[in-house]
């Protein structure tokens, strides 16, 4: 197989091989490799976090509950994760770059049908589609650094991917936050739109072409059987309830992921090779990467809701909240990588899980009237801190405990585990706030001694948290506003301590497994001794 790196130069080859393997581009032409990467797969990640300040607008627009929020954002992320495996095998097996300009097309095309989306089932279509599109996006991206950048100029590559992703992902709700105090919701997802296109002509003007590197047909089955399951589990999470529906779909997502395992076992070209799971680095960052993006993607869904409907912030403030975390990600990242050279990785990824757990607790401080910078800065500073040092080097240990011709999938289980974990964080955390809060609503209810009938209107409307109004025809309107408002920050303070303990989890993870890293590297430095 070939590539012509560019429009007009060619990548080394290795001509005594049985076929011809990838090896890195030339310096001139690798920022152009590295900025066409970026720029897709940064807009997917972008989408994933731009949307959560468009949230409490959406609610009021389209009159939706809690429910269906977590549908809009979770459709999204449960077709990212559970097709990214996908999208990482196809671009082994038939081209990394046919696969990316698929996955721009049509994640721009899906961005475009999300902004015009006339109702809740349109845009809930649309989502999927996008979510489909950034399947794609994401491990090819990834992937075509990792074939196509030498060894020493690798780590930085990855860094700078990492950065970029973490910058725009950090960049989401301040980007949305202001589009949305201009032009709505919708605008969150038009401003994408002339964004692909731009990815689009790039990715196509400099993009390395590309055959596929690896061999046997992609895992269809095992592909379907995975979504499915997390789609099922999913679904009984959001729509949570003892009835004997719930109960079936939890035993068919149960069956269907034995299932899975099953074919990923017995299969000739497994989507999931699972002997990449003996390795205890790749395990461990990847259980490790589950706990501290459930933390992270628990704690940015809910933070916007606090800040706007709370705190009384408008959506471009809101968004500016995080401004501090996302100047940390988008330029320490790459440093962050660089300190893979100084420090075990082990070390770094547990400092800085500590870190961020650190500042999830501080998150809990706040009350229903707060200041920013005593109150809300301390905890976002940690957190961006926090997540700085473990977004690179996470990373790179994945992609660095598997050869290059797993890559793409390597790339695809992580982020499905990142995805997965995000989309399991909304669904129990949101499932358990409604309940926390309907319990601390019905505490305040019963002490302001209101009637029986706007105890029942009011609870009956608990699933939209701190969105919920009192009955027009209530006397007691301001101290059922306060009681709806006070019930909400103490269930806010609950969950932040919970997303605290995963990313304690996480550095507990990352100090037992990784070790492994380090010992192995130390064996293999006194045998060549």
């Amino acid at each position: 197989m070939s590539i012509a790196c560019g429009s007009r130069h060619s990548c080394d080859q290795s001509p005594n091989a049985a076929h011809t393997v990838e090896t890195p581009c030339a310096k001139r032409d690798r920022a152009w490799v590295l900025a066409a990467s970026v720029l897709g797969s940064s807009l997917a990640f972008i989408e994933s976090s731009i949307v959560n300040l468009a949230l409490p607008d959406l609610q009021l627009d389209l009159d939706l509950g809690s429910i269906e929020l977590q549908w809009i954002v979770n459709s999204y992320l449960l077709m990212l994760g559970s097709l990214l495996m996908i999208g990482g095998a196809s671009g082994d097996r038939i081209g990394l770059r046919r696969v990316y300009l698929l996955g721009l097309a049509l994640f721009g095309g899906a961005s475009f049908g999300c902004a015009v989306a006339p109702g809740y089932g349109w845009l809930l279509t649309w989502r999927i589609l996008q979510g489909t599109g950034a399947a794609l996006l994401v491990p090819t991206s990834l992937a075509i650094i990792n074939v196509h950048f030498d060894e020493e100029s690798r780590g930085r590559a990855i860094g700078i991917w990492a950065g970029a992703s973490a910058l725009t992902t950090a960049l989401g709700p301040v980007i949305g936050g202001a589009l949305v105090d201009v032009a709505g919701w919708r605008a969150v997802f038009a401003i994408i739109v002339p964004l692909s296109a731009a990815a689009l002509l790039v990715a196509l003007w400099r993009l390395p072409h590309s055959e596929g590197r690896a061999q046997g047909a992609v895992d269809w089955l095992g592909a379907g059987l995975l979504a499915a399951s997390l789609w099922l589990f999913t679904y009984v999470l959001i729509n949570a309830g003892g009835s004997v529906e719930s109960y079936l779909m939890i035993g068919l997502s149960v069956v269907g992921m034995g299932a899975f395992l099953v074919r990923e076992a017995t299969a000739r070209a497994p989507l999931v090779p699972l002997g990449l799971f003996r390795s205890l680095p790749f395990s461990g960052a990847n259980a490790m990467t589950m706990a501290l993006y459930f933390a992270l993607a628990g704690a940015l869904y809910f933070i916007p809701f606090n800040l706007i409907q709370v705190q009384g912030y408008s959506a471009l403030a809101a968004g500016a909240a995080f401004l501090p975390m996302t100047l940390m990600l988008g330029f320490g990242s790459a440093l962050a990588g660089e300190q893979l050279k100084r420090y075990p990785a082990r070390n770094l990824l547990t400092v800085g899980s500590l870190l961020a757990g650190s500042g999830f607790a501080l998150l809990a401080i706040p009350g229903t009237e707060s200041d920013f910078v005593n109150d809300w800065l301390p905890g976002i500073l940690a957190m961006g801190f926090g997540m700085t040092l473990c977004v690179a080097p996470l990373t790179t240990v994945v992609m660095g405990s598997v050869d290059a011709e797993r890559s793409g999938i390597a790339s695809g289980i992580n982020n499905t585990a990142a995805r997965f974990a995000g989309a399991l964080a909304i669904a129990l955390l949101s499932a358990l706030a409604i309940q926390l809060f309907s319990n601390e609503l019905s505490t305040r209810l019963a002490d302001l001694a209101v009637s029986e009938s706007i105890q029942q209107e009011m609870l009956a409307g608990s699933h939209r948290l701190a969105e919920l109004a009192p009955p027009a025809d209530a006397i007691e309107v301001a101290a059922l506003r306060e009681a709806v408002t006070s019930s909400y920050v103490s269930t806010f303070r609950r969950l932040m301590m919970i997303c605290a303990g995963f990313a304690a989890l996480a550095a507990v993870l990352a100090w037992f497994t990784l070790g492994a890293v380090e010992n192995a590297r130390g064996g293999q430095a006194e045998d060549k001794s």
